[in-house]
């Protein structure tokens, strides 16, 4: 009896707040906050790239995650964000990867008479995005010019390297000879949902051990393409 007198009382205190507060769904938010949820997708490049070796096909890039806008004037012009992403960063170029149990050896697959259908490396990262905002955005409207200049930290979780040949197939996971920490600038711009995105990387994709001929491999990332955000 208690257990249903208590619910008739929640249940009428309910009713008499719902009819003493009316929602206006149209109108304008003045705390709205932008471009919370991302996704992109991109053309990867490598740079200083050693003498002999190419990327061949299309070598594509994926990453998603959240940004927390964080608006620094009234007129919610200006901000800041920071987040946490995935990203998957794919390279098909020629570089032959052979690593055993103690060492790892490079070399440019360009041998006459050995065909190679694959030769791909692929990153898996968490990404840190921070970065600083403008855009021209209003409540009432969320088409607007966009501005974004970022720093992206990432950390790489797994790598995986497949080489398909008529000399053999060979798959490594997880190579040692990879940077774990990769960070670089990003731009973004543009307008409504069309934005172009480009992240130039600042440090190397191989630790200095990754060698050909002696030489150092000290080729980094560089990604342009398309930016997309969900509000």
């Amino acid at each position: 009896m208690r257990i249903k007198i208590l619910f008739l009382l929640l249940f009428s205190a309910l009713s008499t707040f719902s009819q003493n507060v009316e929602t206006d769904f149209d109108a304008p938010d003045s705390l709205f906050r932008e471009d919370q949820f991302y996704f992109n997708i991109t053309y990867n490049t490598l740079q200083k790239r050693p003498d002999g070796l190419k990327q061949n096909k299309f070598s594509p890039g994926f990453s998603a995650g959240y940004l927390r806008d964080m608006p620094l004037n009234s007129a919610r012009t200006f901000g800041i964000a920071a987040g946490l992403g995935y990203s998957l960063s794919v390279y098909n170029q020629n570089l032959g990867i052979f690593e055993n149990s103690s060492t790892t050896t490079y070399q440019i697959l360009n041998a006459e008479g050995v065909a190679v259908s694959k030769d791909k490396l692929s990153l898996h990262c968490v990404d840190l995005p921070i970065e600083i905002r403008w855009r021209n955005a209003t409540p009432e409207s969320h088409k607007f010019w966009r501005v974004h200049l970022g720093v992206k930290l990432s950390y790489l979780v797994a790598s995986h390297y497949k080489l398909v040949s008529t000399e053999g197939n060979l798959v490594s996971r997880n190579l040692r000879d990879l940077n774990d920490f990769h960070y670089g600038l990003y731009l973004t711009t543009g307008w409504n949902t069309w934005n172009i995105y480009a992240y130039y990387g600042l440090n190397p994709v191989f630790k200095s051990v990754a060698k050909i001929d002696g030489q150092s491999i000290d080729m980094n990332a560089a990604n342009f393409g398309l930016m997309f955000y969900i509000l």
